[in-house]
């Protein structure tokens, strides 16, 4: 690996470094939702959910698509997925 790959994969990890943000990406994994629902899901303000879904777009962790006013997100791919599977293997052993 280069300097290039070690500095992009550190900030991919610090992503998953919150609590919140891997809630939200957990809410995702089954189906994708609108904000109004992940905020339900987590007992969270809406604000806050956009803001982290921001993070997570802008990291290319999840996408989204519009249906009339209502934006829903989910995975952007297999591999969120499985980052956050093998992160749980890897705990619960």
């Amino acid at each position: 690996m280069n300097q290039d790959e070690f500095e992009r994969l550190a900030e991919l990890f610090k992503i998953f470094g919150t609590p919140t943000r891997l809630q939200i990406l957990h809410a995702l994994v089954d189906k994708e939702k609108c904000v109004l629902e992940i905020a339900e899901e987590l007992g969270m303000s809406q604000s806050a959910i956009s803001h982290q879904l921001s993070i997570l777009k802008q990291n290319r962790l999840v996408k989204n698509r519009r249906e009339g006013k209502t934006i829903y997100y989910s995975l952007l791919d297999s591999h969120v997925l499985t980052i956050i599977a093998q992160g749980l293997d890897h705990i619960r052993e």
